[in-house]
């Protein structure tokens, strides 16, 4: 069973800056960050391969940066420019090839105020 810790989130004012952070226990093919609103369907936000390749939801690009370290199996989020929208808990997401699996932590909330 592959461990996910994220760690960063809190209580930020709009336009303001936070990072996420999540460390596995193992090393993912795939890490990334969904997030999901009480009552919504969780979605993606971005995601980093082992290779470099990122991908990030239209809502966040420009403003979030995902960057990955693999010697650590940690990936980070760097959110500027937070909007109220932005607002929600953000899941860690690890995939393995090697049998398709997916993982997720506990998620960590992040509040935006105005």
């Amino acid at each position: 069973q592959v461990q996910l810790v994220e760690s960063g989130g809190g209580l930020v004012q709009v336009g303001g800056s936070l990072r996420l952070s999540c460390s596995a226990s193992a090393s993912p093919d795939i890490m990334g960050w969904y997030r999901q609103i009480p009552g919504k369907q969780r979605e993606l936000v971005a995601t980093n391969t082992s290779g470099g390749i990122t991908n990030y939801a239209d809502s966040v690009k420009g403003r979030f940066t995902i960057s990955r370290d693999n010697a650590k199996n940690t990936v980070y989020l760097q959110m500027n420019s937070l909007k109220p929208d932005d607002a929600a808990i953000y899941y860690c997401y690890a995939h393995f090839r090697a049998g398709s699996q997916n993982y997720w932590g506990k998620g960590t909330l992040v509040t935006v105020s105005s």
